[in-house]
């Protein structure tokens, strides 16, 4: 089995951690630049983030229930998406369904949204769209990704909506002090492209935050004591991928687990169960008398029905119910 660990500083893309394999004499791939693989339920948070911009919100309620979607749409043969589990909780509102990750309301959100909508909107966060055919699959994160773009994806939502480049050497000097190389990186709130509205990037951050407080990763706020966490695990068919992906306003950082030649990693092994503990741990140590961050929410961004909302992006309430 192999693993990789990467986290950045979302402020401007620093790497602060690298782990790109179990044992580099065993094997020298690095994977958290080099392997490509698909990241499951930890892409969804992107398609919500598209969603957001269409009128969707968190308190939108969405079928939870079986879906046979015909060969017509899927471009291949008849396909019926199922939750991890198996089973179906019916109507639910959608920050519940990112919560508990269901793959069900993830289709019917892509599903009224578009998928080369979708396609498009991914891209802000650094993704290639020839990896991400434009799919209802691209709701469950059937396309391909290394971790350090996660990483860097993920830096978006926990610096406020801006695209940091991933780098590992800050300077280089000779053997008299003199600088001979020194990074210029991009900073927020300098000269950092924005990339996702602020008002997108605050609710979507309330809906990762909720993941660690009531969903698949609840295990992480009691272990590092704070709540200024969020992130999603990912678990692909087969359990051939565990991915945790997560960030706090200082550190973003992913963990990912699997073959290099894909197979399972054990029955009902998930993301959850074998990922999160290693961000985790890590996170214990990075995040060490660092003292919480609250975002207040930004101008434009309103309380209804017991959530958020972006009246602009959702007028009289935007899209309340998908079937």
């Amino acid at each position: 089995v192999e693993a990789a660990f990467v986290a950045l500083d979302p402020n401007d893309g620093a790497i602060l951690a690298l782990v790109g394999g179990f044992d580099f004499r065993r094997n020298k791939f690095n994977h958290v630049t080099q392997a490509f693989r698909q990241p499951g339920s930890a892409f969804k948070p992107f398609v919500y983030a598209a969603a957001l911009e269409k009128g969707i919100s968190p308190s939108t309620m969405v079928n939870d229930a079986p879906l046979s979607i015909g060969a017509l749409e899927t471009g291949s043969q008849v396909w019926q998406p199922k939750n991890y589990d198996g089973k179906f909780d019916g109507m639910m509102r959608l920050r519940t369904a990112l919560a508990k990750s269901k793959n069900l309301v993830s289709v019917r959100v892509i599903r009224k949204i578009g998928p080369s909508y979708t396609q498009e909107f991914i891209q802000r966060f650094g993704f290639e769209p020839e990896k991400h055919p434009p799919y209802l699959t691209m709701a469950l994160g059937a396309g391909s990704v290394t971790p350090l773009q996660m990483a860097s994806a993920y830096s978006v939502f926990a610096n406020g909506g801006y695209f940091v480049n991933p780098y590992l050497i800050d300077k280089v000097t000779d053997a008299k002090g003199q600088i001979l190389f020194q990074a210029d990186p991009v900073r927020v709130g300098k000269n950092a492209l924005r990339v996702l509205d602020e008002r997108t990037t605050f609710v979507m951050d309330s809906m990762l935050q909720e993941i660690t407080k009531t969903g698949t990763a609840a295990r992480a706020r009691p272990a590092l004591g704070r709540n200024d966490i969020a992130g999603k695990t990912g678990t692909t068919n087969d359990s051939h991928d565990a991915w945790f992906a997560g960030y706090n306003p200082r550190v973003s950082a992913v963990a990912w687990i699997g073959f290099d030649n894909p197979k399972s990693l054990g029955d009902r092994e998930t993301g959850g169960g074998l990922a999160l503990p290693v961000w985790i741990n890590f996170m214990s140590v990075a995040l060490r008398g660092v003292p919480e961050i609250n975002r207040a929410p930004p101008p434009g961004v309103s309380e209804y029905d017991g959530d958020w909302i972006i009246p602009e992006f959702a007028p009289l309430g935007g899209v309340r119910q998908l079937n």
